[in-house]
C-alpha cells in the first residue's frame, strides 16, 4: 500500500511527464513527517531551546573535538561536525545552479529545478534509476559504458539494459541512437537514456551538429506523444579538447524542449573540480511542462531516496566545495590543471596519429580524462595482463574488445613509453 505522503505527491505531479515515468519505488517513495522535517521545523522557530536533532550541542553549537579541529582550523563546528541537510547545504545548491547557468548560457532565463546536492555521481545516478527505472522500464546506454550503468540498473532495479553502439564508421552513432531509442518508445511508450559526454571510457564529447541531432530525435519521439527521459551524466563537463565540441551540456537544450521530455543533469566538482574523494555530486531536474509545486514534489521524492538510503551527504565536503567556489583563485588553478591535462592529451593524440597497429583502433576521442582502443582480436584482458606483469602498467580492460587508458593519470614524460608498450603488447597478444 502506497503511504499517505507518497499520494499526496504522485497527486502533485499527475498528469505530468514525470509522473508517466516513474519506476514502482518513484511511486511508492516519499520524504517522512519525522525528525528530519520536524527538526527543519524547529530550525525555526524552536528558539529557547532544540531537543529534535541528534547531536550534541552547547549554547546553540555543536560540539566539536580539538582532534577535528585542528586539521580543520578555518571552519566553524557546523562547518565541520554538524549533520547537512537532506537535499545539501542550501548555500552550496544556490552557488551549483549559478554556476550551471554561467556554464551553460543557454540556460538563463530558463526555469529548471534547484540542484539537489547527493553522496557522489554514482548515488546521483542510482538515485535517479530508483525514480524512474524497473523491470517494465528499460535504460538506454552506449558501448561500451562505464559497468556502474548496467549494475545500478540491471542489478539493483531488476531493469533490462539496452545498449547502442557508440560509434559507427569513426563517428558518434547517431543512427544507432535513434534506432533504439524509437524502439523502445514503440514497444514501452516511454524511453530512458543515460548519455555521458565526456564519455567514459572512451573520451569523446559529441559536435555542435550531432547534438543537434540528439536533440531531433529526442523531440521527435516526444512530438508522437512518447514520454522521454534523458539523464546527461556531465561528470567531466567542461574537459574539452577540441574546437568542434559543443561546450555546453545537452541538459541546457533540453530542459524545456518539450513537456514529454524529463531532462536530468548529474554533475558535481568531483572531476570538474579535481575533488574526487569529496563524494560530492548534484542532481537537477528541468521539464517545459513543470509547475513550481511539482518541481518541489519531484525534489522531495528524490530526498527521500537519499532519506532512505545515506540520509544526507557528508557536511565537511559541502564547506570545502563552497569556500573553494567562492575563492577567486580557485578558478585558475583549475584552468592550470586543465592545461596540463590538454597538453597530455595532445601527446596522445600525436602518437596515435602516427602509429599503426593490425590490433588496436583507437575509439574517436577529443575530451575527458581517457582514451580507449577497440581490440580487434577481443582479447583485451590478454593485452591488460601483460602491460601489468611484463611493463608495470596498468590500464582497464572494459570489455574483450575495449580497452580503456587514463592519460589524466599519465605523467607527460611518461606518455610515449606507455603507449609504445601497449602496441607491442597487442602485437605480441595477435
Amino acid at each position: 500500500m502506497i503511504n499517505a505522503l507518497a499520494q499526496e505527491l504522485n497527486q502533485t505531479l499527475a498528469g505530468s511527464v514525470v509522473d508517466s515515468l516513474f519506476s514502482k519505488m518513484g511511486e511508492r517513495l516519499y520524504f517522512p513527517n519525522g525528525i528530519i522535517s520536524q527538526g527543519g521545523e524547529a530550525a525555526k522557530d524552536a528558539t529557547f531551546a532544540n531537543g529534535t536533532i541528534g547531536m550534541a550541542v552547547v549554547n546553540g553549537t555543536p560540539i566539536e573535538l580539538d582532534s577535528y579541529k585542528k586539521s580543520m582550523p578555518n571552519f566553524n563546528a557546523r562547518e565541520a561536525v554538524a549533520y547537512a541537510k537532506t537535499g545539501g547545504n542550501p548555500e552550496l545548491r544556490k552557488i551549483w545552479k549559478e554556476q550551471i547557468i554561467s556554464k551553460n548560457p543557454l540556460l538563463k532565463g530558463k526555469t529548471f529545478s534547484l540542484p539537489i546536492l547527493v553522496p557522489g555521481l554514482t548515488a546521483a545516478l542510482s538515485y535517479v534509476c530508483d525514480l524512474f527505472v524497473d523491470e517494465t522500464k528499460p535504460m538506454i546506454s552506449a558501448e561500451p559504458c562505464w559497468d556502474n550503468y548496467e549494475l545500478i540498473a540491471a542489478a539493483r532495479c531488476n531493469a533490462e539494459f539496452h545498449r547502442f553502439k557508440c560509434f559507427e564508421n569513426g563517428k558518434f552513432n547517431i543512427s544507432g541512437l535513434e534506432e533504439k531509442m524509437k524502439a523502445d518508445a514503440q514497444k514501452y511508450g516511454s524511453v530512458r537514456v543515460i548519455l555521458n559526454f565526456p564519455q567514459n571510457p572512451s573520451g569523446y564529447s559529441p559536435t555542435k551538429n550531432e547534438v543537434l541531432e540528439i536533440c531531433r530525435i529526442v523531440k521527435e519521439i516526444a512530438e508522437s506523444g512518447k514520454k522521454v527521459l534523458v539523464l546527461s551524466d556531465d561528470a567531466y563537463f567542461g574537459l574539452d579538447y577540441e574546437d568542434d565540441i559543443e561546450p555546453q551540456s545537452l541538459f541546457a537544450y533540453l530542459c524545456d524542449i518539450h513537456e514529454n521530455v524529463l531532462a536530468i543533469k548529474a554533475d558535481g566538482p568531483t572531476k570538474e573540480d579535481f575533488a574526487w574523494g569529496f563524494r560530492t555530486g548534484f542532481i537537477t531536474f528541468a521539464s517545459k511542462s513543470l509547475s513550481e509545486a511539482q518541481y518541489t514534489a519531484l525534489t522531495t521524492k528524490f530526498m527521500s531516496a537519499i532519506r532512505s538510503s545515506v540520509s544526507c551527504s557528508a557536511t565537511p565536503s559541502q564547506s570545502i566545495i563552497m569556500h573553494a567556489l567562492n575563492d577567486q583563485a580557485h578558478e585558475e588553478q583549475k584552468k592550470e590543471l586543465r592545461a596540463m591535462l590538454k597538453r597530455r592529451y595532445d601527446l596522445v593524440r600525436k602518437f596515435v596519429n602516427t602509429h599503426k597497429s593490425s590490433v588496436l583502433e583507437p575509439l574517436p576521442f577529443n575530451s575527458g580524462y581517457f582514451m580507449s582502443f577497440h581490440v580487434n582480436t577481443g582479447k583485451a584482458e590478454e593485452i591488460r595482463k601483460r602491460l601489468l606483469a611484463v611493463d608495470c602498467i596498468g590500464v582497464i580492460q572494459i570489455d574483450p574488445y575495449t580497452l580503456r587508458v587514463a592519460f589524466s593519470s599519465i605523467d607527460e614524460d611518461k606518455i610515449d613509453l606507455v603507449y609504445a608498450s601497449i602496441y607491442n603488447e597487442a602485437e605480441t597478444t595477435k
